[in-house]
């Protein structure tokens, strides 16, 4: 593996490896009230872009760390769109009230 492939495969490892922590704990708690909903919309669609350029151009470090970053976001985004508002914790920590 020569320089270039081994730095793009670690940018690739570490960047997608930089979402799970979001994913995970978004999955365990179904808390998306501090989330950017136009954040997750441009992110889901970047890397869906960037996976299908990946897999044009061949490239399989584009293709695996975005393929998984996009389902990662794409996983958020839709536990956001599929919010109830009342279940939504407030900013301070609270639930809101009635």
């Amino acid at each position: 593996m020569d320089v270039t492939t081994l730095l793009g495969t670690s940018a690739a490892v570490i960047t997608t490896a930089g979402y799970v922590p979001q994913a995970y704990q978004t999955i365990r708690t179904r808390s998306t009230a501090s989330l950017s909903l136009s954040a997750y919309l441009l992110l889901t669609a970047g890397t869906a872009l960037w996976t299908t350029y990946g897999i044009v151009a061949g490239n399989w470090p584009i293709i695996v760390s975005n393929g998984i970053t996009a389902a990662l976001a794409a996983i958020i985004l839709v536990l956001k769109l599929t919010a109830k508002p009342s279940e939504e914790p407030v900013a301070d920590g609270g639930h809101p009230t009635k």
